[in-house]
């Protein structure tokens, strides 16, 4: 992971997905009727809780909480550096992670839209309040992991199965957020998509400054020559 997955316009694309979002999230904040319409989602699922059901969202309530988002990430890092002894694959994977994760901080600070209310829900299992709603936090910790832990089984016997695994836990934490009224069904769909852009980006910038430090250092050998654009 010395050198990250590249798209050509590393630099543009992000950017036009980050506006596209806060122009999304803006306009659900300001048009009640689409809220409404998210709302009607939660209230359902609201209805149909499961005793198994509620057992796994709660759990993967915690893990990818900012607490226990934190220690896993500290995991996954520290048996990446020491285990496997490969510092620069556990900094890229923690960096990948936290900017994707960190991305929803952004997107939430400037869209500021309201969690779902926790009175119109018939069995809320979370009671979360304020204007940090779009997008989740959780759902963004899920799909960055899953990206960067599907970016070092690349190229390996473990790249279908990283991918497929990866893919349905981001969705079972997406789905999570919804059936226990934390967050709308529009907060979840976007998190896929500030992830992205974030990593997108960082990837160029990684590419074209740590890679080059990360030589200088001797961790690794001529960066250029494995560099790659999609």
């Amino acid at each position: 992971m010395a050198v990250l997955p590249q798209i050509r316009h590393w630099v543009l694309w992000p950017a036009g997905l980050a506006a596209g979002l806060i122009i999304v999230g803006l306009t659900l904040s300001a048009v009640r009727a689409l809220t409404a319409a998210d709302l009607g989602i939660d209230q359902t699922l609201s209805l149909n809780h499961t005793a198994f059901l509620t057992a796994i969202a709660l759990t993967l309530n915690a893990l990818f909480s900012p607490l226990g988002g934190s220690f896993l990430l500290a995991v996954v890092c520290l048996f990446l550096a020491v285990a496997r002894r490969s510092p620069v694959n556990a900094a890229a994977v923690g960096a990948v992670s936290l900017v994707g994760w960190l991305s929803s901080e952004v997107l939430k600070a400037v869209v500021g839209r309201h969690r779902p209310d926790a009175s119109l829900l018939a069995h809320p299992l979370v009671t979360e309040r304020g204007f940090d709603s779009f997008p989740s936090g959780h759902t963004c910790l899920a799909v960055s992991l899953s990206i960067a832990l599907y970016f070092l089984a690349r190229g390996t016997r473990w790249q279908r199965l990283t991918m497929i695994g990866g893919g349905l836990l981001s969705i079972s934490v997406a789905a999570s957020r919804i059936y226990l009224g934390a967050h709308y069904p529009s907060d979840v769909a976007a998190s896929f998509v500030a992830s992205l852009a974030a990593i997108l980006f960082f990837s160029g910038l990684w590419n074209r400054y740590a890679a080059s430090l990360l030589s200088r250092l001797g961790l690794i050998h001529r960066p250029d020559l494995c560099r790659e654009s999609v």
